[in-house]
């Protein structure tokens, strides 16, 4: 799969297949995360992966979200932002979270890649989240991510942004090129 499919067919899912996938393809796709941009060469996200049933469910009751019980495996990322805020200061905590969302990305799209479907959770609790699977404090969850196949139940086909309501040239508002610049067709 080209990245440019792989970006544009990448869509959130809450309804899988009931055939479990296969976990390397999971494994896969968190080592896509390795390439991924980071402060300092620091690498301070990690994954955590989730097949337990007992614990997959206490995560759905964590996020108040069913969906993720039906999932065979769930992913949790997580983030130590204390080596980044020691040498940064304290736009590690933003280093940090920009790094996670890089990795987060690329852990998406290799999923895409392995043909695999999720949806990104960022609403839970936290200290529920964290004593199920015993995540030491300090540490962020960023999200969690339920991973399956696709069934083939028909879904709302995903809404695209234009790009002109997301694209400023010189100055946040300003929507027209300055005159005299062009955008090579390759660059489309």
């Amino acid at each position: 799969m080209q990245l440019k499919d792989a970006i544009e067919s990448r869509k959130s899912v809450k309804r899988f297949h009931h055939k479990k996938p296969n976990w390397r393809k999971i494994i896969k796709a968190i080592d896509a995360v390795r390439f991924a941009p980071s402060a300092g060469n620091q690498f301070v996200t990690k994954f955590i992966l989730v097949s337990d049933e007992k614990k997959i469910a206490e995560l759905a009751k964590a996020s108040q979200q069913s969906f993720i019980g039906e999932a065979q495996y769930v992913v949790v990322a997580v983030s130590d932002d204390s080596s980044l805020v020691r040498d940064f200061g304290e736009r590690g905590v933003r280093y940090t979270a920009q790094q996670a969302g890089a990795a987060i990305e690329n852990f998406l799209l290799a999923l895409t890649e392995q043909k695999l479907v999720t949806t990104w959770v960022g609403h839970f609790y936290d200290d529920q989240v964290r004593r199920t699977l015993k995540i030491p404090e300090g540490l962020h969850i960023e999200a969690m991510f339920p991973i399956g196949i696709e069934t083939k139940i028909k879904t709302t086909p995903k809404r695209q942004r234009k790009l002109d309501g997301i694209i400023n040239f010189d100055k946040y508002g300003e929507k027209k090129m300055t005159p005299g610049l062009k955008l090579s067709r390759s660059a489309v």
